[in-house]
């Protein structure tokens, strides 16, 4: 495949004039051809007014058009896959292996998010039945559905070339709620961006959506992005990436007349709590798991461990010499950009620094540029707690290990932790009271809370939450993975006494898209007998 090095706007490649980039090999700092061109702001402007005309037609599509249109884009990226992962590993340094997986992982979104459209429960349709006979005041006809919020503006992750970028979680769920999309490719792999983006580009063409519904724009974050946030037809934005980078959107998207949500995912370091119980099991098999989970992608993942909690005593210094052992056999691999392994000695550094802080064991840098030794620490709760320096991520193969004296230490250190996408608990039955106790302050601190595992591999379906308190998120309500994420680009609309004629298609009373519905405060399954008697309840 023939990469033309210029962004897609509205069906149409177009190049910029405004500067080009080109991708890094990281393995050993050489650049890729060909040059990306960076668009303007006239550009960006066509862009958001192509999405914005799409948005009047797009919103509107039937489920089975929708769904096809995601299923579609899903097939050619699966066809697309030899040429996609050798882009990938030329781009990132990452392996074959993790990209096949990733591919996967996206298509797999896609196709998930189709269901969701096809079963159709994001409508939220509830309908309150005229009652003219009910005194001492009649009731009035009440419906409501959820709509899609308008253009989103979805920002490629540098750690996800494909499952958090340009047709990835927060792209799928926007097109899924009917949303179109203007994807800002991330400059660290362009050429993967544009093979991803001319497959979605592809799928909407053969399944006859408004071009507009999707674009890809290649320039700098500063610009380009700005642009897009400050857009007045961008009605949300999805992020994954930095704490400075998301700040600086949510920044902007607050500054605007009329602001908009930005659901940015930013910063999190995924404390892990050994509990006493734990100690008496396989501690050789916890210090592996512990090593794959720091290492894994070069510790490139928003979910790697950077926080051991180990009991202080015997038992806990048996798993950190296994701990140090792991490590010490471990080797480096190669990190995502130059950058980031600046930032990644940057932080190893400032901890190294500290007095209080002592290295447990470093592994041995791997071959090539970029690929540092992985590194753990060792400090104490009481240290932990009086420097914020050991509480900051560091992106990559490290981690701290804080050796607490008892278990009832644990709820007032969680408690004074930032917001964490996740927290895990590694225990035995003897541990169950002092979990119950740490439950209720991690139900305040993480979006997703683990027993018996690591936080790395995030399980993409229905009942996952990938989100987090702040600064893990910029809002916590929400999830960029699993089916619920669609409804961060959905707002609810009442209807009030409209006839019938006038009303959408999901909360007409025939029914037509087969929905589920909560009639008068009960659920309706449809096809059942309660949701075929909705016309007659209407009365």
């Amino acid at each position: 495949m023939a990469l033309t090095g210029h962004s897609i706007i509205a069906g149409e490649t177009s190049p910029g004039g405004n500067g080009s980039t080109r991708a890094v090999n990281p393995s050993d700092n050489g650049e890729l051809e060909p040059a990306y061109s960076f668009v303007g702001e006239a550009q960006v402007e066509q862009a958001t007014r192509a999405a914005e005309e799409a948005f009047a037609q797009y919103r509107d599509t039937d489920p089975e058009r929708r769904a096809a249109f995601l299923d579609a884009a899903a097939d050619r990226i699966d066809a697309a896959r030899d040429v996609l992962v050798a882009r990938a590993m030329q781009e990132t340094g990452l392996p074959a292996a993790r990209l096949v997986g990733e591919t996967a992982r996206t298509t797999g979104q896609l196709r998930m998010f189709a269901s969701v459209v096809r079963q159709g429960d994001f409508h939220g349709v509830r309908i309150d039945p005229a009652q003219p006979e009910r005194t001492p005041a009649p009731r009035v006809d009440l419906r409501q559905r959820k709509v899609p919020l308008g253009p989103v503006a979805v920002f490629g992750a540098s750690n996800f070339p494909l499952a958090f970028s340009v047709a990835g979680g927060d792209t799928a769920s926007a097109l899924a709620a009917g949303c179109p999309v203007i994807v800002k490719a991330h400059n660290a792999h362009p050429g993967t961006s544009e093979i991803v983006g001319r497959a979605v580009t592809e799928a909407a063409a053969a399944t006859g959506m408004p071009p507009g519904v999707f674009s890809l724009l290649y320039g700098p974050g500063a610009q380009v992005g700005q642009a897009l946030v400050k857009d007045p037809r961008i009605t949300a934005v999805g992020f994954t990436g930095s704490r400075s980078g998301g700040l600086a959107l949510v920044e902007a998207a607050n500054a605007r007349p009329v602001p908009i949500p930005v659901y940015a995912e930013m910063s999190s370091v995924n404390p892990v709590f050994v509990l006493p119980g734990a100690l008496t099991g396989d501690v050789e098999a916890l210090a592996q798991g512990f090593l794959g989970s720091v290492t894994g992608s070069s510790g490139q993942l928003c979910t790697s461990p950077g926080l051991l909690l180990v009991p202080a005593g015997e038992a806990g210094d048996q798993l950190v010499e296994a701990i140090a052992q792991a490590f010490a056999g471990s080797t480096g691999q190669t990190m995502l950009t130059p950058g980031i392994h600046r930032a990644w000695q940057a932080g190893v550094a400032a901890l190294a620094a500290r007095p209080e802080a002592r290295k447990v064991a470093e592994g041995t840098a791997g071959t090539g540029e970029n690929a540092p030794a992985p590194v753990v620490f060792e400090t104490t709760a009481e240290a932990f707690v009086a420097d914020e320096v050991f509480s900051h991520e560091i992106f990559g193969a490290a981690s701290l290990i804080v050796r607490y004296d008892d278990a009832a230490q644990l709820p007032e250190l969680a408690s004074g932790m930032e917001g964490q996408l996740t927290a895990t608990l590694h225990l035995a039955e003897a541990d169950h009271a002092a979990a119950l106790a740490l439950l209720p302050v991690l139900e305040r601190l993480a979006g997703r809370i683990l027993v018996g595992g690591w936080p790395t591999g995030v399980e993409v379906g229905h009942a996952v939450i990938h989100g987090g308190p702040f600064p893990a998120t910029s809002n916590s309500a929400t999830t960029s993975v699993g089916s619920l994420a669609i409804e961060r680009f959905l707002r609810p609309v009442s209807y009030q006494s409209l006839p019938e004629a006038l009303l959408p298609a999901p909360v007409r009373d025939e029914n037509a898209y087969g929905l589920n519905r909560c009639l008068d405060g009960t659920v309706t399954v449809a096809g059942t007998a309660g949701a075929i008697a909705e016309r007659g309840a209407r009365g």
